[in-house]
C-alpha cells in the first residue's frame, strides 16, 4: 500500500499514519548531524503524533558514556536546536526512549553489544525487532559499518521484521568510488533496504514540483521545448568553508552539490509524468531524465562549465578571508568553491532547451530556486513600444529560505496610455498553510520508517549522476588550473559565468 509522507499528505488527500514500531540506531550519535538535525526532526515527528508508541533510539559512538549521560546530552541538544518551542511532556517522552552503546565502529565486539541491546529492546519495547540503521558518520565508514552489521547478522530481516540502512551524501568521490561503495553496501543489504538521503528532497517546495506540474492543467501543456526558453537552477550559499577547509579541499563544489542536490532538482523539473504516484514509477522517470543529459566532451567542458574560487571579501557586512587562507586548505589549492554549467537534456520534450546549473559558497545571498524562463510572445502588436520594458515570463520555484513560487508577467499600467509594467504573483507557503518549522529531515525519516523509498536514490541513480560529472573531474585533473576563476566573497560568482548565457541574449537571475 502506498502511504503519503507528511509533506505530501495534502497533495494525496490522505492523512499520514504513525510510523511503524522500530528502533532507530544512530552511528555517530555524538556528532553535529544528530544534534542539529536528526534529533529536532524526531522531536517534530513525535509532536505531530507520527512516531509509534513503540519507538526507541540507540546512539552508538566511541565516547565513554551511559544511557543517562546520553539522554542528558540529547536533552540539551534539543533545547538548543529545536525548530520551535519544546513541550516538556513530548521532550521527556522522546528522551526517555534513548539509550547508548559505546564502541569503535571497526570493532566486531561493538556490533555484538549492539545486537544484545537490540534483542533486549525487542523483548521489552514491542518494536517487533524492526531496526533502522542511520550512518551519521564520515563517508569512509559507510562500507565498514554496513559490512560489520551484515557479519553480526543485524542486516537480515527475520520473522516478519524489517531492517533498513540510511546513508548521507556524498555517495562516493567519483564514478569508480560510487560503484565500489554500492557494491560494498550490497554485500550486506539488498537495494530495497538501502535509503540514500538527500535532505533537499525533504523540502516542501521540492516535493511540490511534482504536484505543481502534474496536478495543474495550466502548466503541463506548456512544460516543453515549444514554450520554455531555458531553465536556471541555483543553489547559493553565504557560508564559507569556515572550519571545514581540510575536508572541503578534497571535495569541492562539483562533487559536493552537483551529482546529488542539483541533479535531483533537474530530474524533478525535466522528468516525464510517471504512470502512478508511487516510488518505482517516479524514480524510473527521474533516472531517465538524468540519463538523457547529453555527455560532455572536453571541448564542451571548456566552453560550458565554469569553476571558481572565492577570494577575500565581505558577506552580509562580515569580512571573509580568501578560501586559500582558510585552515586546512592548501596554499595553492585549485579546489572550486563555485561551479556553473550548461546542460542539454536530449529527449523529445527538452530538445534544444538549455539547463543552467550553478552553486557556490560565500555568495551574496542564501538562495535555492528553479527559474523556468518561458519563450517571449510575438511582439508585433507592441512594435511601437520599448520592448526592453517587457518582463521575462518566469515561473520561479523558491526552495529556500523563503519557500514558495512566483509568476512574473506583463500587465498594463492604469491610465489612458498603453504602458506596460513587470508584475509578479507571489505564493508563500507560510501565508497559506499552517506549517510548523522543520529541519527538512522529518519527511525523509518518516518515509524510511514506513518503507516508502520515493524520495531516495538507488545505486543506479547515483551512478548515472556520476557518469555526467566524471568527465568534468577528469578534464580538471588534466588542466593546469588556468580555467579557475576567482570571485570576490559576497558577490554573485565569477564574471565568466555570464558567458554561458550571453550568446543567447539571456542573463542569470541575480543572487541577492
Amino acid at each position: 500500500m502506498d502511504v503519503a509522507a507528511p509533506g505530501l499528505a495534502k497533495a494525496t488527500g490522505r492523512a499520514p499514519r504513525p510510523a511503524d514500531p522500530c528502533t532507530l540506531v544512530i552511528f555517530g550519535a555524538a556528532g553535529d548531524l544528530t544534534k542539529r538535525l536528526l534529533l529536532p526532526a524526531l522531536y517534530n515527528l513525535a509532536a505531530a503524533g507520527l512516531l509509534s508508541d513503540a519507538f526507541t533510539i540507540v546512539g552508538v559512538a566511541r565516547a565513554d558514556d551511559s544511557d543517562n549521560g546520553f539522554r542528558g546530552r540529547m536533552r540539551a541538544a534539543l533545547q538548543e536546536f529545536a525548530t520551535d518551542g519544546v513541550r516538556p511532556t513530548t521532550l521527556d517522552d522522546l528522551i526517555g526512549r534513548c539509550c547508548y552503546v559505546r564502541g569503535d565502529f571497526d570493532d566486531p565486539s561493538t556490533y555484538q553489544r549492539l545486537k544484545d541491546r537490540l534483542g533486549e529492546i525487542a523483548r521489552t519495547s514491542r518494536t517487533r525487532d524492526n531496526c533502522l540503521f542511520y550512518l551519521a558518520t564520515p563517508p569512509g565508514l559507510f562500507a565498514p559499518v554496513a559490512r560489520h552489521l551484515g557479519e553480526a547478522g543485524l542486516a537480515e530481516a527475520r520473522g516478519g521484521c524489517w531492517r533498513r540502512l540510511i546513508i548521507e551524501k556524498p555517495f562516493g568521490f567519483d564514478l569508480a568510488s560510487a560503484c565500489a561503495l554500492n557494491k560494498e553496501l550490497l554485500r550486506s543489504f539488498s537495494e530495497k533496504q538501502i535509503y540514500r538521503i538527500d535532505h533537499y528532497l525533504g523540502k516542501e517546495t521540492v516535493q511540490n514540483i511534482m504536484v505543481l506540474r502534474f496536478a495543474n492543467g495550466m502548466f503541463e501543456p506548456i512544460w516543453n521545448r515549444h514554450h520554455i526558453d531555458h531553465v536556471q537552477i541555483t543553489v547559493a550559499e553565504t557560508v564559507s568553508v569556515e572550519n571545514r577547509g581540510k575536508l572541503y579541499d578534497h571535495t569541492g563544489a562539483l562533487r559536493d552539490m552537483v551529482p546529488n542536490h542539483l541533479f535531483q532538482l533537474l530530474a524533478l523539473t525535466a522528468m516525464e509524468p510517471p504512470g502512478r504516484f508511487e516510488a518505482a514509477a517516479v524514480r524510473a522517470e527521474k533516472l531517465k531524465a538524468i540519463e538523457a543529459i547529453h555527455p560532455l566532451t572536453k571541448e564542451a567542458i571548456a566552453t560550458d562549465v565554469v569553476r571558481g574560487q572565492y577570494r577575500a571579501g565581505h558577506v552580509n557586512g562580515k569580512a571573509v578571508p580568501a578560501y586559500r587562507d582558510a585552515d586546512g586548505v592548501a596554499p595553492g589549492s585549485l579546489t572550486e568553491t563555485y561551479v556553473a554549467m550548461r546542460l542539454v537534456v536530449d529527449n523529445w520534450r527538452w530538445a534544444g532547451v538549455p539547463f543552467y546549473l550553478r552553486t557556490g559558497k560565500a555568495l551574496a545571498a542564501r538562495k535555492t530556486e528553479i527559474a523556468i524562463r518561458f519563450r517571449s510572445a510575438p511582439l508585433a502588436l507592441f512594435r511601437d513600444m520599448p520592448v526592453d520594458n517587457l518582463a521575462q515570463n518566469l515561473l520561479v520555484l523558491r526552495i529556500q529560505p523563503d519557500e514558495g513560487a512566483a509568476l512574473h508577467f506583463n500587465a498594463k499600467i492604469p491610465g489612458p496610455e498603453i504602458r506596460i509594467e513587470n508584475v509578479r504573483m507571489n505564493f508563500k507557503y507560510e501565508d497559506y498553510f499552517d506549517a510548523a518549522p522543520s529541519t527538512g529531515y522529518e519527511t525523509l525519516i518518516y518515509d524510511c520508517m514506513i518503507g516508502d523509498p520515493m524520495l531516495f536514490q538507488r545505486a543506479v541513480d547515483i551512478e548515472a549522476g556520476w557518469r555526467v560529472v566524471d568527465p568534468i573531474l577528469q578534464a580538471w585533473r588534466e588542466s593546469d588550473g588556468r580555467d579557475l576563476c576567482l570571485y570576490e566573497a559576497g558577490g554573485d560568482g565569477p564574471k565568466a559565468v555570464e558567458g554561458l548565457l550571453a550568446h543567447t541574449g539571456q542573463q542569470w537571475r541575480p543572487i541577492a
